[in-house]
């Protein structure tokens, strides 16, 4: 039964496997046994093999041990979890924030805890007119809760954040933006949409360590009420197992970093535009808002073949795929460092178009 189910899957192209990267995950890795250039990690600003996260991790795992030992509300809190809270708060500009083991967790922690029965959930997809529509029509309900992300992981497009902020409010709706793939990228100095746009917070505001921070876990900020009903309320923070001290100090290490070295934000975007440049100087023109550059391609197998052949040139570039993405809206996701290089930004612009025309 369970070879009946996945072969078709795997006929359309769109059964998957893990690589294995040996080492960090910095613009070039060994994967699988061959050095190529990565333009698939979300470590977007190449804090995860910096020298003063790593020892931040190494220092807390000697004090603290590797693991938390238990829950945060019974043995799992320690000064990391402390400091790296009030400290993400603070780079957020919120009263207070809330940690949680993978970002994953901090998402369904915050809206299983914030929303019940008798209440609606909206997921936003770059279609306000929609939302104010569906907001509009759902009045009866006790509670309403508007969820988006500030950059979509699979187009890299920004939320209108003022314009979310307008909608919700307009119609006493909570509001719930996913800044996974804003924090460290958007805004002068990798703030947010908030620092982008120059507008309010949402009502709650979500994040992840695991991508521009370089670690692992994700996070909560908002009001202090919101941060003291989650951490008594939500079940994914309640009876789970706190992340371990050594990546609480990593992420806390790599926050101190982005404050103090703002240009690596700068650096980054400053990759996307030579990136973006040279695909439209070969007649592909696409948008480069953030760290993520999609390359439409379409159909599955395309796409597969694709990735295939750049690898084979020398550089990782994953192909994503249903259900990821919508059938048949397959696409080349580049993901950009600010540790790549010119050279390996026109090298791989080259030869992605070159692929593409065959």
């Amino acid at each position: 039964m369970t070879s009946r189910r996945f072969r078709p899957r795997e006929a359309a192209g769109l059964s998957r496997k893990c690589r294995t990267l040996e080492g960090p995950t910095g613009p070039t890795a060994v994967v699988d046994g061959r050095e190529l250039v990565v333009f698939a990690s979300n470590d977007y600003l190449d804090l995860a093999r910096d020298p003063r996260v790593v020892k931040a991790a190494a220092d807390a795992a000697n004090e603290f041990g590797a693991g938390s030992g238990g829950a945060r509300l019974t043995t799992g809190t320690q000064p990391p979890h402390v400091r790296l809270e009030n400290a993400l708060a603070k780079f957020k500009g919120a009263e207070a924030a809330l940690l949680y083991g993978t970002g994953y967790m901090a998402n369904v922690g915050a809206i299983s805890a914030l929303v019940g029965k008798g209440d609606v959930v909206l997921s936003d997809e770059l279609n306000m007119e929609d939302l104010d529509r569906k907001l509009g029509a759902c009045r009866e309900h006790r509670r309403r809760l508007a969820v988006s992300d500030g950059v979509f992981s699979m187009d890299g497009d920004i939320l209108d954040l003022p314009r979310f902020l307008e909608v919700t409010r307009r119609h006493d709706a909570f509001s719930m933006v996913d800044e996974a793939h804003a924090t460290g990228v958007v805004g002068r100095t990798g703030r947010g949409l908030v620092e982008h746009f120059g507008c309010d917070l949402p009502d709650v505001l979500m994040g992840t360590l695991s991508k521009a921070l370089g670690s692992e876990g994700g996070f909560v900020c908002g009001s202090k009420l919101l941060v003291e009903y989650l951490r008594n309320m939500s079940r994914p923070f309640i009876f789970s197992t706190a992340p371990g001290a050594p990546a609480m100090a990593a992420a806390l290490a790599a926050l101190e970093v982005l404050v103090a070295e703002p240009e690596r934000v700068a650096k980054l975007r400053e990759n996307v535009a030579l990136f973006v440049a040279e695909l439209a100087r070969r007649g592909i023109s696409v948008r480069g808002e953030t760290a993520i550059v999609p390359i439409v391609v379409g159909d599955e197998k395309k796409a597969l073949a694709a990735s295939a052949a750049l690898e084979e040139l020398g550089f990782l570039v994953p192909a994503i795929r249903y259900p990821t993405v919508a059938r048949g809206a397959a696409r080349l996701r580049v993901a950009l460092m600010s540790a790549h290089t010119p050279e390996q930004l026109r090298s791989a612009a080259a030869s992605l178009v070159d692929i593409l025309r065959k």
